[in-house]
């Protein structure tokens, strides 16, 4: 691990071929997503892989992807 990777943390560049599980029993968190994941070679971690957009996917919904609707109260005038 260089010093880099430590302060910043991994890029997660280098992955394995995606591994499809096929038992329910043994199912790893990243593969109970989409039943496919890929590891990082440099640190290990496991990543949810989805086969029809040929990429890793998040494993927790982004909270910033949908954010709340901003209301206005009606009557109030804009300075």
């Amino acid at each position: 691990m260089s010093l880099f990777d430590f302060v910043f943390g991994c890029s997660h560049q280098r992955c394995s071929f995606p591994i499809t599980v096929k038992g329910k029993l043994r199912r790893s968190a990243a593969a109970a997503v989409t039943g496919t994941y890929v590891v990082c070679l440099d640190c290990g971690k496991e990543f949810p892989y989805d086969w029809t957009k040929m990429k890793m996917v998040r494993s927790e919904p982004d909270s910033s992807a949908a954010p709340n609707p901003i209301t206005v109260a009606s009557g109030s005038k804009a300075a």
